[in-house]
């Protein structure tokens, strides 16, 4: 079983939760999710399975959307509703004012992760040094907000959603909003509708799969891959890309952009993985099926 599972995860369980549940019913050891979501977060988790494991990355390369509950006027230690309160504020703000300062985040920004994250410095990861007590420093990362729309504003509480680049933590931009207002917020609630070509109207709650029904939902590995364009191989081809050779036919490369990633097909429309055309040949970089 190879393949890719749309899980719309639902609050109150962690990611590996679903990982572990989609190991008993693929009957499978094989299985990553693209893309963590918090315990307190609901929504799309695309998990792979099997031979899908080796494009985790790329199928996490593309936007996400996400539809964010914030609520102002305090302050916690995991930048959400779960953690340790720090302040309590009384603001007074106007809704024209709430708005001009959550849509001043559009675009490029610095933005410095949360202590509670994934994120490995010096080979321990930011959560479990944050449990102990200890905070490091953390750099900033450039990250992309490409639209904020305000769907409600019922004072605490502010509902928006963001469309953003890979590596954006919602719960920091909501402690971010909430400095630059100077009367603090917490990320309240959050649900992923989308990240790339998954969207939460075509996914499978946990609930709806079993062992028996599971196939039917399994979405192929090049269909999860679908925003790189297709590049189908002449059979002289065949033996090169199946084995990881360089191609370094000039007809060949000139009929191919570089920098750029393709989904390579045989003649036969097999999909062997994606490959790149680098400086004077084009190579595959991850394999999906391998020569003899």
């Amino acid at each position: 079983m190879d393949g890719v599972l749309n899980i719309n995860k639902p609050a109150g369980i962690t990611s590996f939760d679903v990982v572990r549940k989609i190991k008993i019913l693929s009957h499978n050891k094989k299985v990553g999710h693209a893309g963590t979501l918090d315990p307190i977060a609901s929504g799309v988790l695309p998990v792979c399975i099997g031979r899908a494991t080796k494009f985790v990355d790329y199928i996490m390369k593309d936007e996400k959307v996400y539809l964010t509950q914030m609520k102002l006027g305090i302050r916690t230690d995991t930048y959400d509703r779960e953690g340790t309160v720090i302040n309590i504020l009384d603001f007074n703000l106007s809704k024209r004012n709430i708005e001009n300062v959550i849509l001043s985040f559009e675009g490029q920004i610095d933005q410095l992760p949360p202590m509670y994250s994934a994120i490995k410095v010096k080979g321990k990861r930011l959560y479990d040094l944050a449990r102990r007590g200890i905070e490091v420093e953390r750099k900033k990362r450039k990250i992309l907000i490409y639209s904020i729309e305000i769907v409600d504003i019922k004072l605490p509480y502010v509902v928006f959603k963001v469309r953003c680049s890979k590596g954006t933590y919602i719960r920091s931009l909501c402690n971010d909003i909430g400095n630059r207002l100077n009367c603090g917020a917490v990320m309240w609630d959050l649900k992923r509708i989308s990240t790339g070509n998954f969207d939460i109207l075509n996914s499978i709650t946990l609930e709806s799969l079993n062992d028996k029904n599971i196939l039917q939902y399994i979405i192929p590995v090049d269909t999860a891959l679908s925003q790189y364009p297709v590049l189908t191989v002449e059979d002289k081809y065949v033996k090169n890309v199946l084995n990881g050779i360089p191609i370094r036919d000039k007809i060949f490369l000139d009929k191919i952009s570089k920098d750029r990633l393709y989904r390579v097909y045989t003649s036969k429309n097999e999909f062997v993985g994606l490959g790149m055309h680098k400086t004077f040949e084009f190579k595959m970089v991850k394999l999906f099926i391998r020569g003899n």
